[in-house]
């Protein structure tokens, strides 16, 4: 029984959830007494005998431009082909937007049972029993895969990521890739600092912001942070920013090591989207806000009070003029 992790990658360059999947992966691999290897599919500017690194000590590539756009039927069949040429028996993808949209048909193509957003190692002393989040984070099940092959996709920043010396080898495949049904004819990047998905830390502003116009404090923050910014709904639904920094149960959702929220009120509906950061903290002249039920440090203070000297401190503890 070998592991075999998907790499996922933006622009050529992997994501920092896949590494935390390789780490991953990898512990899995000891657990079962076997291998773990990777899987890159299309070209990749990274040096990818550094995943080594992580655990790994192979990294299958199949090097073919028409998977550098993702097509998640063409991703699906391709892994599918690629995991019963190299025996694997445990996939392990990262739980984001490619892994929720490719993970579950490569389950099906392949009959495995399939664990989505897992937030722990499986427990192999009775069987092969996954933990994941439910309920949009508020619960956990344990669920047990007893197909031959199995599947998981791992909630990003779930698990910490370690590195040590290791080299892999780059082994190029020879794999069908059948035609995409889907022609892509341009893309529209959002550009920005920090990626949301990808960040550290969060700064989000909600109504209590008032207007567009103020956002300033909200940038500056997460300037001298070095965060992604974010918002509650009701701002993106009036334009006050874009509807991608919006972050809730029907926007993006994220777990960064920080998230900071100024001026939200803290409805289910965010906190579904929010609640598996791994410290909150809310800033709010309300002292009945729900979000401080959920917070781990809360502050009482008009928004346009604290950020600044909150801000100004930060620069001072990090040497900022």
């Amino acid at each position: 029984m070998s592991v075999l992790i998907i790499i996922d990658k933006a622009d050529g360059q992997i994501k920092k959830s896949s590494l935390e999947a390789l780490t991953y992966g990898a512990d899995v691999a000891k657990q079962l007494n076997t291998t773990a290897a990777a899987l890159v599919l299309g070209t990749c500017t990274d040096d990818l005998s550094t995943l080594g690194k992580y655990g790994v000590g192979k990294v299958y590539q199949v090097v073919e431009d028409s998977l550098n756009n993702l097509d998640a039927q063409v991703y699906a069949q391709v892994i599918a082909s690629v995991t019963n040429q190299v025996g694997a028996n445990v996939l392990i993808f990262s739980h984001n937007q490619t892994g929720k949209s490719v993970a579950a048909r490569v389950a099906a193509n392949l009959k495995a049972g399939i664990v989505t957003g897992a937030c722990a190692l499986p427990d192999v002393s009775n069987g092969f029993v996954v933990k994941k989040t439910v309920f949009s984070g508020k619960a956990f099940a344990n669920v047990n895969i007893n197909s031959a092959c199995k599947v998981i996709s791992l909630n990003p920043n779930s698990y910490k990521t370690v590195a040590t010396e290791g080299s892999a080898i780059i082994e190029t495949l020879n794999v069908s890739v059948p035609t995409a049904k889907v022609k892509v004819t341009g893309i529209n990047k959002v550009s920005g600092e920090v990626p949301l998905t990808e960040a550290e830390i969060v700064v989000s502003g909600g109504r209590g912001l008032k207007g567009p116009e103020n956002w300033g404090i909200i940038l500056d923050l997460a300037h001298v942070l070095g965060a992604a910014t974010a918002c509650s709904r009701p701002v993106g639904d009036a334009h006050w920013r874009p509807h991608h920094e919006h972050v809730g149960q029907t926007g993006i959702q994220i777990a960064p090591n920080l998230y900071i929220a100024v001026g939200i009120s803290g409805a289910i509906q965010h906190l579904a989207g929010v609640n598996r950061s791994k410290v909150i903290v809310v800033i709010n002249k309300d002292a009945e806000a729900p979000f401080f039920k959920a917070a781990d440090y809360g502050i009482v203070g008009d928004a346009f009070e604290v950020l600044p000297k909150l801000t100004a401190e930060i620069k001072k503890l990090k040497g900022i003029a």
